[in-house]
Parts: structure tokens; sequence; C-alpha cells
């Protein structure tokens, strides 16, 4: 799908005062704004496992257009294209051990989500080994004797993942663990012997178990007398204990160990955040905690006596993930900043040398034109302090006011973080004010506040965003009268609450792939949600019930007679979550009313734009669309 539209260079001009005999000197920097082909000419790039030898990284990077796999030599910094994928992105896997360049990766078609794991040999042939035509499978981890993996799949049945073992000898598999009772498995004990095993009931509450494979004893860590969000962490190497985590009797997840030989629980780790995850190196050598830090992602890592591992000061940039090598000599570090894709560094343990391994961020875009996240916080309607990340152009000033956006993230119940966005970096450059909201129903910000939109979804959390808005407002250099709001998914449904429900609120709304009829959405849920389908019911309604009721008034499809303002809608047309008919519908019945409304579906897309060429598309007709519609003709005409 073509667009007409191309961003123009502007420039911004900047005074500095600068002292000088008593009087004052000004100087003229000018700061370009940047075309979406530029800040599409990024770089996004992850994963990052050491081959045996430890010479080599794989990751998964985009530079090509599209998602596929790369080697990094860790002498030179060479990157090489492993694979050559033009129509669907590949996704890096693991190095096949005891091979010359063999790799897995997997893949999708045309964002179906039904990922496969495929098998590249290093001459260059292929096979899907997972072929099943609605298989959904997912690389679960190495045997430890490295003769197979073990991996998830519905093959099954659709509603389930099993867990099965192939043998890479001759690529032959069989199940290890039959999923009959709706369980997800999470862990595997180092002597494979155990698995950890989750259970959903509501957002606020899961289950964790521990089976064992041999005598098909099921035994529950979680307490049953206080239930909690459990989650399983990892087996430790030396065979002793579980780590998992919860939330029992506080606000913010920490985590706990379980002694396997006394049956005893005690907590092994705990801060004022929420831990995300807690893993160890090959032999123990190293623990590693992530923690969510006011939406980021920090790290703490110690020895095995708990002594704090010293790691570089890496500047304006924050660890955001880590993998240490199995002979714990090396690290990959992902370095994540707002002002900067990810970037790839390794770390040496024993010299304390750091190297960049990747520079992302596309040369002819200067980083210091590009603004910082700040975390910022506002009262609600209620008095509940809403945290959001804020971006506010280097060219907005009391004299020169600038439009804003509030954007919304998907879920429900994800979270705005720090990090590089190169949509609102995109918009921010060209003079719009960008304040993602994290409202009620958010997670990272402790239990309470996460359960805080419960069945209560397009009311309290909307008028979090409405109230993002009047902080906006209250900025003296935002123009008042200019605040839309955009967002994705979950994100997506919230714009289209806003503009049905509120329509006088915000000026324009930008709807990615979101929700507009909640009966149809949750009556055609994937079948390998079928896990989680229960606790997304008891969060949002369920459909075949007088739930019914409320969901058709929560569902913006049957309001949209009242829209008032400009909407544009961006949808994949092989989108599992969001069916195309959501978006069809929604641009039928706002066309309808006579209000502008701009729609794009991309074919070759899902939940979400992974092909370079259809974001550039997409994007630009975001930002043709504020300028027309928000920010004003005369921005619009100057842009062309």
């Amino acid at each position: 799908m073509k667009n007409r539209f191309f961003c123009g260079l502007g420039t911004l001009l900047v005074l500095t005062l600068a002292g000088c005999g008593g009087e004052a000197t000004k100087e003229v920097v000018e700061i370009p704004g940047y075309t979406i082909e530029q800040f599409y000419d990024n770089e996004a790039i992850g994963g990052g496992v050491f081959n045996a030898d430890e010479t080599k990284l794989l990751v998964t990077s985009n530079v090509s257009g599209i998602y596929n796999v790369y080697e990094i030599d860790l002498t030179t910094g060479e990157k090489t294209q492993v694979t050559n994928s033009e129509e669907e992105s590949f996704f890096s896997i693991d190095y096949v051990p005891g091979t010359e360049g063999d790799i897995l990766y997997s893949a999708d078609k045309g964002g179906d989500e039904n990922d496969h794991i495929y098998l590249r040999k290093a001459d260059g042939t292929t096979e899907d080994l997972t072929p099943g035509e609605q298989e959904k499978s997912g690389f679960f981890r190495w045997s430890e004797d490295k003769s197979a993996f073990y991996y998830i799949s519905n093959v099954r049945d659709p509603r389930f993942f099993d867990l099965y073992r192939m043998n890479i000898a001759d690529w032959s598999s069989e199940m290890v663990y039959q999923n009959n009772e709706n369980l997800s498995v999470s862990q595997m004990s180092w002597d494979e012997q155990t698995l950890a095993l989750s259970k959903s009931i509501t957002r606020e509450e899961t289950k964790v178990f521990l089976y064992d494979l041999a005598s098909k004893e099921m035994t529950e860590i979680s307490d049953p007398a206080e239930p909690a969000v459990y989650s399983a962490a990892s087996f430790t190497r030396d065979g002793k204990a579980f780590l998992y985590m919860s939330d029992a009797g506080a606000e913010f997840s920490y985590v706990m160990r379980y002694d396997l030989e006394s049956g005893e629980s005690t907590t092994h780790f705990a801060t004022d955040w929420d831990v995300m995850y807690t893993a160890e190196s090959e032999t123990g050598k190293y623990q590693v905690v992530g923690i969510n830090e006011d939406g980021k992602t920090t790290l703490k890592i110690t020895d095995a006596e708990g002594n704090p591992v010293a790691f570089p000061d890496m500047g304006d940039g924050s660890i955001a993930s880590i993998n240490i090598s199995d002979s714990e000599n090396l690290a990959r570090l992902t370095v994540s900043s707002s002002k900067s894709p990810s970037n790839l560094f390794l770390y040496n343990f024993e010299t304390k040398e750091v190297k960049q391994l990747t520079n992302t961020l596309n040369a002819e875009i200067n980083g210091d034109h590009l603004v910082a996240a700040e975390v910022v916080r506002y009262p609600s309607f209620d008095g509940l302090d809403i945290p959001a990340i804020y971006y506010k152009p280097q060219q907005a000033t009391a004299d020169n006011k600038v439009p804003a956006l509030v954007w919304v993230h998907g879920g429900p119940g994800g979270q705005s973080r720090v990090g590089f966005n190169q949509l609102i970096q995109y918009l921010v450059n060209h003079g719009y004010a960008v304040l993602a909201v994290n409202n009620r129903g958010s997670s990272g910000y402790g239990k309470t506040f996460f359960a805080g939109d419960d069945r209560n979804h397009g009311d309290k959390d909307l008028q979090d965003c409405i109230y993002g808005k009047k902080y906006l407002q209250s900025l003296d250099y935002i123009d008042a009268d200019k605040i839309g709001i955009i967002g994705g998914s979950y994100g997506g449904y919230m714009t289209m609450a806003a503009m049905t429900f509120t329509p006088d609120e915000f000026k324009v709304g930008v709807n990615l792939f979101g929700v507009t009829n909640w009966i149809r959405t949750l009556r055609s849920i994937p079948p390998y949600w079928e896990a989680a389908r229960q606790a997304l019911y008891r969060e949002m309604g369920d459909p075949n019930t007088e739930d019914s009721t409320r969901l058709y008034g929560n569902s913006p499809l049957f309001h949209a007679h009242q829209v008032k303002n400009p909407v544009m809608v961006l949808q994949g047309a092989n989108d599992p979550r969001v069916l195309q008919i959501e978006s069809d519908e929604i641009v039928q019945a706002v066309e309808a009313n006579g209000v502008p409304v701009k729609y794009i579906v991309f074919p070759d897309e899902g939940h979400g734009f992974v092909k370079k060429e259809n974001q550039i598309t997409g994007y630009k007709g975001i930002l043709e669309f504020l300028n027309q519609h928000l920010k004003g003709a005369e921005a619009a005409t100057a842009s062309m």
C-alpha cells in the first residue's frame, strides 16, 4: 500500500546564552526533522547466544528489512547474514550442539503466530521440524548431554501445549509430558526429572506445581491458603532448591526458595519493585536478578557467595538483559536507552574489558537530536498517582507551543517503559509531545494498581488517560487545544473508547489493531490461549454469560455513532488476536458519521508490524494524519 506523504527536513532553533564580557550571545543550532525512512534505517537487534567455542554470537536483526538470523564474530565485530528470508521474519534460537554451524530458528507465516521450529544446516538447507499445519511450537531448552532439545507444541490439541523431546541425531521426537489439565510448562530441573508447571486462575492468582516425570506425582508449591501470583523462576544448579516468585502478602513480587528435600520455602530476594526473573550461570558461579524498576530493567548480579559483581558504567544506557557463556568467562550485554535502539556489548569477567559489538542508530541521525524519556507522575480523577513516560520535543517552549499525544500501551496489563521507540521518537522529532501513560491496570506498580481496572475497562483506566491530557494541558509549552490519543492492541481499544465514550476530549485518535467489539474478540481468541482463557474472562468478563451486557456497553463499535473527531486505523490482515473485521466495522461505522477516517490494512502482517516497508508506510501515514488533523493544515502542507 503506497502513501504519498513524505516528511521533509525542518529546523529547530536552539538559543544558548553564554556569558562574554558581561553580555549574552546567542548560538543557533540547527536540528533536522528526520524522515521516517531515516528512523527505520535504524537496526533492531535481539538475542545473542554464544557458539561452542565462544567466538561468535547468534542474533536476530531486521537490517535486511525484515528479521533474519546473523552471526557476529566476537574478535572482529563483523556481522554475517545466515538466513536470507524476504517474506517471513526469522528469529534465532541457538546453535545445534556438535555441529559446524547448524542452527535452529523460529518463524510463522504472515504474522499468524503459528510459530514453527526450523533447522538450518551449514550447507544452507532447511527443514521444518514442527510441520503441523496449525501447530504452534516453542523451543524450551537443551538436554544436559546436548543430544536433544525440549520444546512445547499444541499439535495434539490446539488448546494445550505438551512437552516433547527431539533427538538431534535423527530429529525424531517423543512426548515427555501430556498436558491434560490446562497447565503451562515453565521450567525443568537440570537432571530433567522434574517440571515446574503453572496454572492461571485470574490475573491476580496463579498457582505453581512441581511434577515428577517418573512417579507422576504433583506437588503444589504455591500456598493454597494465600492466593497470589506465583511463577516459576529456576532450579538451582546444585539440585537442592527450586526458586519461584510470588507477591503473596506484598505489593511487589519477590523470590522464594523451596528446599527440595525439606519442602520448606524461605524468602530468597526481595526489593521495592517487581522481580522479573532470576537465573544462574552454567555452574552457578553467577546469579542474575532482573528487576522492573519504575519502567526500566535493572540487573543485580552476584557471585555464588552472594557478593555483588561489579559491572561497567554504561553511561546513558542500562543493561536490560545478559547471557553468560558456558565458560562463565564472557557475557553478552543488551544495553538499552530511550535515545538509541538496543546495542549488544561483550563483557569479559576476567579482564573487565567491555567491547561494543553493534551500533544500531542510523549514522544519519544524531542522538543528541533525540529526546530522553522522563518518568513523571500526575494525579487522576480520584487522586491516584499515575506513572507515565514522557517525551518533550526540543522545540517546545512557552512561545512555541506544540501539540501532544496521550500514548496507551497494549495489554490489558502491559506497561510503557523507558527504552527506544522509533515511532515515538519520530513523532517527537516532528514536534509532538508524547505522554505514554501507565493507567491503572498496568503492570510494574504493585498488585493493587494492577487490579485497578478489572471489569472496569473503558472507565477508570480511560479517566487516567483523560487526566493525562489534563496534565499535558498544565504545561505552558503544550497547545492545550491540540491533544490526541494513540495506542496499539489494548491501547487501540482505549483510543476508540476515548473517541466514542468521551468524544469531546481528544481532537484525533490513532488506533493500531485495537479491540472494538469485546464480545467477538473474547469469543474468538486463539485456541492456544486456553490456559489463560478463564483468567481473561474473570478480568474482562465472559462473553457467553450475562457479562455480555457489560461487554456490549464497553465496546466502541456499538457506540461509534458518537465519534466526532478524525480517526486513523491500522490493521494486519492476519492478526489472530484482533481480527481485521474489528477494524473494518469501526471504520465503516465512523465513516457513516461523516467523520474523516484514514484506514491502512497490511495483507502480510499480524498483531503488530514487523516489516520495515510496512512500518515506514504506516507510521509515515500517522504523521501525515496528525499534521493534517491535529497540528493543522499549514503544518501538513509544509511537510509535503
